[in-house]
């Protein structure tokens, strides 16, 4: 992902000094795993970063419109994603390490006095997107035999081994008893 950098300044000079900052992040596609999801409209975030005395807080939100796959039926599938942003950075590294079970994640201020926000943006953007991707809430996913998209109508597989299943049944003689006689 691209760099987001802001350069602090006297805007932040002060411990509780709040800053808006927005902006748009001209990203075309990410990966989770070896998938691989489009970002047509690319990033938008707003965040405010705040001097929070140790280090600048960088709290906010992105949103994205996101295009893949679906998981069940292979299909094209799109969803968005708004999700919250949160990031710390010190500005100097932290002389007691906490316990490992207590490890903080944080950034640190750079020599030049600059941020850059892109992780915290990109990681919001990983967490939300979803486990499974789907073209829609009740798709019925590519039948296991035939391979047929059963989103666009039956193929007859099922019934057919339902078919088979019971025509090998040892109960399958009932079906010709006549009771009534």
């Amino acid at each position: 992902m691209e760099s987001v950098v802001f350069h602090l300044d006297e805007r932040l000079a002060n411990v509780g000094d709040t800053l808006p900052f927005s902006g748009h992040i001209d990203q075309d596609r990410y990966t989770l795993g070896e998938r691989e999801f489009a970002l047509p409209s690319g990033i938008d975030y707003d965040l405010v970063l705040t001097n929070a005395g140790e280090g600048i807080l960088a709290t906010g939100m992105m949103r994205a419109h996101v295009e893949g796959t679906c998981d069940r039926c292979l299909d094209p599938a799109s969803f968005d994603v708004s999700a919250e942003v949160g990031q710390y950075f010190l500005f100097e590294e932290p002389e007691d390490e906490a316990d490992d079970d207590d490890e903080l994640e944080y950034g640190l201020v750079s020599a030049e006095n600059d941020i850059d926000l892109a992780e915290a943006i990109g990681a919001a953007l990983v967490m939300e997107t979803p486990f499974v991707v789907l073209c829609r809430d009740d798709c019925k996913g590519l039948c296991p035999t035939c391979g047929a998209n059963l989103n666009e109508g039956d193929c007859g597989c099922a019934a057919k081994a339902d078919q088979e299943r019971l025509a090998s049944s040892p109960f399958a003689a009932l079906a010709n008893l006549k009771l009534d006689e």
